[in-house]
């Protein structure tokens, strides 16, 4: 396949403005350094003020680059996050339906990793509000808010006997397969 050429934007907001031109030249270097990636050209655009905020600015950078496998591609929009993004070429790309089962996966395991951290972080929040509004319920039930902690892993616990049941399970699927 040919290496694939494309423009991206990335922004930043924050403060100061001084710190917001550094931290973009700072992942333009990081970018660089990436396997299969080359920077064409690059332009950091200088900071300016957001409308109706106070000491609070915003910049962006255009970057074209060229990066030889379509994995490489993908971690870089998954890794960095730009806010725009344009293919120049090829116009044309052909997958393999392998290829196409990596990377889907590879992109479902980042999904489901966001997903699994929102909705913790939904349950903290819920479960500190009902703290707040309701503590009275926590005390007769003796549960307290597991906010800020690690949620326990659920671990079967399996007794001798179920092990031993599995295990001759096993032996006779050896067999049968000999």
């Amino acid at each position: 396949m040919d290496n694939i050429r494309a423009d991206m934007v990335f922004e930043i907001l924050g403060r100061p403005a001084e710190h917001l031109k550094l931290a973009l030249s700072q992942l333009i270097e990081k970018l660089c350094s990436e396997k299969g990636m080359k920077i064409l050209n690059k332009t950091v655009h200088e900071p300016v003020e957001v409308k109706e905020t106070k000491n609070l600015y915003t910049t962006f950078a255009e970057v074209s680059l060229e990066c030889d496998l379509i994995e490489n591609f993908m971690n870089i929009i998954f890794n960095y996050m730009p806010a725009h993004i344009e293919i120049i070429s090829p116009t044309n790309l052909s997958l393999s339906n392998l290829h196409m089962n990596e990377l889907s996966n590879k992109m479902l395991a980042r999904l489901h990793n966001y997903d699994a951290i929102t909705k913790k972080f939904i349950y903290e929040i819920l479960l500190h509000k009902m703290k707040d509004i309701a503590p009275e319920l926590f005390k007769e039930v003796g549960i307290s808010p597991m906010v800020n902690q690690e949620m326990p892993e659920a671990k079967p616990e399996v007794s001798k006997e179920k092990a031993k049941k599995k295990k001759k399970t096993a032996e006779k699927l050896k067999k049968r397969i000999k």
